[in-house]
C-alpha cells in the first residue's frame, strides 16, 4: 500500500510538471507575434520565396507564421478573405488580380485599427489601381502607374527629393549587388546596422511613384548607370504610418538568391517586428554584411 501510495504520489508529481512544461510553452509560444504570409499570385517566384520568408520568420523565433495562398490569376477571388484581424503583422508576397472588396474593406479597417504590414519587393508592384494600399505602401511601380500616381521620390546630394515631373513609374538595371546607405540610424529598425552594407545579387528598384504620405525612407541604393539605372539614390527600405497601422516596405528580395542576405534577412525580420508592434528586440548579427563584402546563409 505505501509503495502504490508512492507510486501514485510520484505520478502525481511528474503530471504536474508536464502540465507545468506544457503551459510554459503554450505561454511562450503566446508571446510570439503572429505572421500572416499572402501569395499565390507574383510576376516573381513565389512558390521559391514563400518558403524562405516563412523559414525565415520561424527561425527567428519570434514569429510564428502561417501561408494563405490566393487562387490563380483570372480565377474566382470570392472565397479569398483571410481573417487579418487573427495577426499581429501580414507580410505581402503577391502582386496579381485584386481582392473582393470586402477583403479589401477589411485589410483597410485592419490597418486602420492598428494592423501591421510589410510589403516585399514585388507587392509594391501590386495594385495600382487601390488608391488606399497605395497610400499603405507609399510608393509602387509599373501597371499603369504614372506622375498622376504621385511624386518620384529619391535622394540627391542626401537631400529627399519628390519629384512631381512627369516619367516613367518603376525600373531597373541588370541584377547585381549593390550597397544600401542607412538615411534614418536612429529608427529602431536601423539602429546598430551599418551606414553602409553589401546586398546580394538582386533588382534596384528606381523610379517608384506614389502618394508618399506619412512616410520615412529609412535607407537608399545607389543605381548606377553602368548597370542600367538612373543615377539616383533609390528608396530601398521605408517605413509608413496608416491609421493606426505601421507599415514596413522593403524594394529588396527579387528571388531566393537575393533572400539568402543576412541583411534582406535581419531587415526583414526587424521590420516585421517593427510593424507589429512599433518596437524591435531583434539583434542584428555578428555575421551581417559590410560595405566590401556581402554575406549569405543557405
Amino acid at each position: 500500500m505505501l509503495q502504490r501510495r508512492f507510486f501514485s504520489s510520484a505520478v502525481l508529481a511528474l503530471t504536474c510538471v508536464v502540465i507545468g512544461v506544457a503551459n510554459h510553452a503554450i505561454a511562450a509560444d503566446a508571446e510570439k507575434l503572429k505572421v500572416l504570409i499572402i501569395d499565390g499570385q507574383n510576376n516573381h517566384e513565389w512558390q521559391k520565396t514563400t518558403p524562405l520568408l516563412d523559414q525565415m520568420l520561424q527561425k527567428s523565433g519570434r514569429f510564428v507564421a502561417d501561408v494563405t495562398t490566393a487562387p490563380k490569376s483570372g480565377e474566382d477571388m470570392r472565397s479569398f478573405h483571410p481573417k487579418f484581424a487573427d495577426y499581429d503583422v501580414v507580410v505581402s508576397n503577391y502582386n496579381g488580380d485584386r481582392w473582393p472588396k470586402e477583403t479589401e474593406a477589411d485589410f483597410v479597417e485592419y490597418l486602420r485599427n492598428g494592423g501591421g504590414f510589410v510589403s516585399v519587393h514585388a507587392a509594391d508592384n501590386a495594385f495600382a489601381t487601390w488608391p488606399e494600399y497605395n497610400e499603405a505602401i507609399g510608393l509602387g511601380g509599373w501597371f499603369g502607374r504614372d506622375e498622376k500616381s504621385g511624386p518620384y521620390v529619391y535622394y540627391k546630394d542626401d537631400k529627399l527629393v519628390r519629384d512631381d515631373g512627369p516619367g516613367r513609374c518603376g525600373g531597373h538595371g541588370k541584377q547585381h549587388e549593390f550597397v544600401v546607405r542607412t538615411r534614418e540610424a536612429e529608427h529602431p529598425i536601423m539602429k546598430g546596422i551599418p551606414e553602409r552594407w553589401l546586398h546580394a545579387q538582386d533588382e534596384l528598384y528606381d523610379t517608384l511613384r506614389g502618394p508618399a504620405k506619412n512616410m520615412t525612407v529609412l535607407a537608399t541604393a545607389y543605381s548606377d548607370p553602368e548597370t542600367g539605372g538612373t543615377g539616383r539614390d533609390e528608396p530601398s527600405l521605408m517605413v509608413l504610418d496608416f491609421g493606426k497601422g505601421r507599415v514596413f516596405h522593403t524594394t529588396m528580395g527579387h528571388a531566393d538568391y537575393s533572400m539568402d542576405c543576412v541583411g534582406f534577412v535581419t531587415t526583414l525580420l526587424r521590420g516585421t517586428e517593427w510593424a507589429a508592434t512599433g518596437e524591435v528586440t531583434i539583434d542584428v548579427p555578428e555575421d551581417f554584411p559590410t560595405a566590401e563584402k556581402s554575406s549569405k546563409r543557405e
